[in-house]
């Protein structure tokens, strides 16, 4: 028998990890608001490059990158491995 796997969003996320600057430097309801809105297919703070991208990789499974701020205004990333087997919160410097 077939297994399938549900999700709720534009695609799956695997498994999530965080940074240590993310997670020092962003709240909970930050990373999660933003992540929300990455499941969901609203990239954030992306040039329309990327926005462009990202929506061509929902259908091609390339990587996914979405940008937001946090609360008190730090930069961080979210993204998701091509093969959609993890989706990690990290700074920009932690690339």
């Amino acid at each position: 028998m077939l297994q399938t796997h549900r999700f709720i969003g534009k695609f799956p996320l695997g498994i999530i990890y965080m940074t240590p600057g993310v997670g020092e430097e962003t709240s909970e309801d930050d990373r999660i608001s933003a992540l929300t809105k990455h499941h969901n297919g609203d990239w954030g703070e992306v040039c329309r490059e990327d926005w462009e991208s990202n929506d061509e990789a929902l259908k091609d499974g390339c990587r996914l990158l979405s940008s937001y701020t946090s609360s008190n205004g730090v930069k961080f990333w979210i993204i998701t491995e091509a093969d959609r087997s993890a989706t990690t919160f990290l700074l920009p410097e932690e690339y």
